[in-house]
């Protein structure tokens, strides 16, 4: 009965002894570059908004800007046919134009 006793701690010793190692690491870091599907269709959509939105304000800024242009040569015309040296001249703010007093045609100053 002792041997079988003694045989027992021996063999629960020694599979303890080879247990312990068996144990295994299992954290990992995974690192991801967030780049999926969804994130890049996201990304698509909103360059196609900026974009959009880039011509759209190209477009403001071209009538605006044509818009100042016209009232600026306006501007001029109005000055020239003021200063004009024939008296019939004078400024119609309606059309923006300088007309004869004589004939109502455009003239130049």
């Amino acid at each position: 009965m002792r041997k079988l006793s003694t045989r027992l701690c021996l063999v629960a010793l020694l599979a303890s002894v080879f247990v312990a190692p068996v144990s295994a690491n299992t954290s990992k870091l995974i690192i991801e570059s967030g780049d999926s599907a969804q994130s890049r269709q996201n990304a698509a959509m909103d360059k196609e908004q900026w974009n959009d939105t880039r011509n759209l304000r190209h477009k403001v800024n071209t009538r605006a800007e044509k818009e100042w242009d016209k009232e600026d040569v306006a501007f001029d015309a109005r000055d020239k046919c003021q200063q004009s040296a024939n008296v019939n001249a004078y400024w119609e703010p309606n059309t923006l134009r300088c007309l004869d007093r004589r004939t109502g045609r455009t003239m130049a100053p």
